[in-house]
């Protein structure tokens, strides 16, 4: 239990860190949070139109029929459309959500170690490769479904996010894993020559 929470609490921080240089420091995300001088005219006409919620536009109403579902996306082809995530009042909770996150990855870095201390004595490659593809799996199964469907445009930055934190993480957990289970293998040795010195 000790060696799995404190490979989790330092890979966790790992994917922390991470997530920091990526969407604040560094900003490999900026495409999918850009400016535009015309925010106030553009959040007026949504603050007067829409009620907090997630919105495609444009859609139909959820009484519309498959006929009229077919009609509209003939119609729509071709032409702009948008996806929003409007909330009436924005709360500053930064720290409370760095909290979370960080939690967030502890756990899941947790689970990951939960799996491999289950296998028989894995080697680093095993660990490693099981960290990185943990990151793909992370990767194809949120971020790359979205894209599918509304065209993401930071999909790339994500794509790094996995390979570069799951990848660093998978470093950390093959040493300290392997590490640990050397140990217990020197002290039984050590233990079973000290008996056999005594035998003889």
């Amino acid at each position: 239990m000790k060696k799995s929470l404190i490979g989790a609490i330092v890979g966790g921080l790992i994917i922390f860190i991470w997530q920091f240089l990526s969407w604040a420091l560094i900003n490999f995300h900026k495409s999918a949070q850009q400016y535009t001088p015309k925010q106030d005219a553009v959040m007026a006409v949504l603050n007067n139109n829409l009620e907090e919620g997630g919105y495609v536009m444009p859609s139909l109403p959820e009484t519309a029929t498959t006929d009229e579902h077919e009609k509209a996306m003939k119609e729509a082809e071709g032409k702009p459309w948008a996806s929003i995530q409007y909330h009436k009042s924005m709360e500053n909770n930064m720290v409370m959500n760095m909290v979370r996150g960080f939690l967030t990855n502890v756990i899941a870095v947790w689970l990951l170690c939960w799996i491999l201390l289950r296998m028989d004595k894995p080697r680093f490659n095993t660990i490693f490769t099981a960290s990185l593809f943990t990151g793909l799996i992370i990767f194809l199964n949120v971020p790359y479904i979205y894209h599918i469907w509304y065209q993401s445009f930071d999909l790339m930055a994500h794509f790094g996010d996995a390979i570069v934190s799951w990848g660093v993480t998978g470093l950390w957990l093959g040493w300290w894993l392997r590490r640990s289970s050397r140990s217990n293998v020197l002290s039984n040795r050590s233990v079973s020559n000290v008996e056999h010195l005594n035998v003889g």
